[in-house]
């Protein structure tokens, strides 16, 4: 039996995508202190798919060995797109990895480095690193939320990730606000995905844009003229110029979203709101204006003294994640 690790020691987290990988050796108090990235090969098999991860966690025990800290390793924590069960460690089929289905990837990854392996889902694992080490520490219980290309989200109560009865819990990004919306990838209609996720902001700036073919329009601009190359991060763009229509997407989005969020109140009553993704960076001078909105959005009277903040954590919230489930 090998010899525990001591308590101060690093945790390597690994995030999973659907194109690259990216590994990271986390210290105790959450800071990543180095990382490392690969290509993943999501299309040629399990094995490749396990090679991948393999490869970004060498690139991290290298440096581990060049530092002489190898030793110090107290265990691998992954994020990988769902469906997965946390509790077994299987991937089971991901859309974006066709690679593995049913695949028990915390299992073949602890047989290779002997290190115990925990496996969740990149919402999960993120709200669970801001609520130990990020912008909910202090608090018990944290609603979390990531805005980029979907929507996903993360409940933490007492620094423990609420997972449900088969781990599928805490898909707040499928939680209808408008039944006869757009109908969302998942199949259902008007879920806050389909309307205030990357794509919808940017699709709602384009069919604005095509209503008025003849505007004077900044985000028409900072698009080369192609209405179709409107994406979120030009109206978050044409917006700080005093883009009229920039203006407008943005607000209906707050509105959508300070909905959803007062829901998210009504039903959780956490003690924090935690926004992070590609997105938030675009909305975040609105975080104040959506905090404004939610009483109007809720039935509890207290609901105004709940914080709304930004993570802590960006694109290495995944790394942090990782090593959060450890």
């Amino acid at each position: 039996m090998t010899e525990a690790a001591p308590r101060d020691a690093g945790v390597i987290g690994v995030d999973i995508g659907g194109t690259k990988i990216a590994a990271g050796l986390v210290g105790p108090s959450g800071a990543i202190e180095y990382q490392a990235r690969v290509p993943m090969i999501c299309n040629n098999g399990a094995a490749s798919g396990l090679a991948a991860v393999i490869s970004a966690i060498d690139s991290v025990t290298a440096k581990l060995h060049e530092n002489g800290t190898a030793a110090a390793v107290r265990g691998i924590g992954i994020c990988s797109p769902g469906p997965l069960d946390p509790n077994t460690g299987i991937v089971i089929n991901p859309p974006n990895l066709p690679c593995w289905r049913n695949f028990p990837l915390a299992a073949e990854i602890s047989r290779v480095y002997c290190l115990p392996v925990k496996l969740d889902n990149d919402a999960n694992a993120a709200a669970l690193a801001e609520a130990i080490w990020g912008a909910g520490r202090g608090y018990r219980n944290v609603f979390y939320a990531t805005i980029g290309t979907g929507i996903g989200t993360g409940i933490i109560f007492d620094r423990h990730i609420y997972h449900g009865r088969t781990g599928a819990a805490g898909e707040g990004g499928h939680v209808t606000v408008d039944y006869r919306g757009p109908r969302c990838g998942c199949g259902k209609r008007g879920c806050i995905e389909a309307l205030a996720s990357g794509p919808a902001i940017a699709k709602r700036a384009q069919e604005k844009i095509k209503e008025n073919p003849g505007a004077d329009s900044a985000m028409l601009r900072l698009a080369n003229g192609n209405i179709g190359c409107v994406t979120s991060e030009i109206v978050g763009q044409a917006y700080i110029i005093g883009d009229a229509v920039a203006k407008d997407v943005l607000r209906e989005t707050i509105e959508l979203l300070a909905l959803w969020l007062g829901s998210m109140v009504d039903l959780l009553e956490p003690d924090v709101m935690i926004i992070g993704g590609g997105v938030a960076s675009i909305l975040r001078p609105l975080f104040e204006e959506i905090r404004e909105r939610i009483p109007a959005c809720s039935v509890n009277s207290r609901c105004h003294e709940i914080p709304l903040l930004p993570a802590s954590y960006g694109i290495d919230s995944g790394i942090a994640g990782g090593a959060a489930l450890v």
